[in-house]
């Protein structure tokens, strides 16, 4: 898939835009076609080269780019030349979905094993443990903890699980 068709996609736009933020993505949105070093990225984008260099190196980290050392013979700088490499992107995201549904079904368990006590006036949820530390008031301000049904967040963790498993084609019975 070309650079083009992949940047055009509003889930890839935002993937980019979580790894490098806004400061890196006019670096991560405009992938030049070959080799390019930072500062010729830096003058082109009109972009600080230390914000250039920062989102070279979060795409680098993320498999998104790489680059190759040329030494100068004169100098002894060390010029780093630049290339995009999105087709892993696909993959990334997969792996980051599969990160999401670890985690949300760790996070489902917690909430279904755990008993939830809220201040409706500050809106603290505390565990039952801690509720009773504070003997079920409010540390803030006194008022009493109420017990807190937390069904409609578990459905919901549900509800997202199960589009995740369809989306990743994970056997929810597995």
């Amino acid at each position: 898939m070309a650079f083009e068709d992949l940047l055009e996609d509003p889930v890839i736009q935002k993937y980019l835009h979580e790894l490098v933020g806004p400061k890196g993505m006019p670096v991560a949105a405009a992938p030049p076609d070959g080799e390019v070093t930072d500062e010729e990225l830096a003058e082109e984008l009109d972009l600080e080269l230390n914000d250039v260099r920062r989102a070279l190196f979060i795409l680098y980290e993320n498999d998104l780019a790489s680059y190759r050392r040329l030494r100068d013979e004169d100098s002894g700088w060390l010029t780093y030349l630049w290339t995009f490499e999105y087709d892993n992107i696909p993959e990334n995201l997969e792996e980051e979905m599969y990160r999401l549904h670890d985690a949300l079904e760790d996070r489902q368990e917690y909430e279904r094993n755990h008993e939830f006590y809220l201040c409706e006036i500050c809106s603290i949820r505390f565990e039952f443990g801690e509720a009773m530390d504070f003997g079920f008031e409010c540390p803030e301000c006194g008022s009493p903890l109420e017990s807190m049904d937390n069904d409609r967040l578990v459905n919901a963790m549900d509800d997202r699980l199960a589009a995740l498993e369809d989306e990743l084609n994970i056997d929810a019975d597995a």
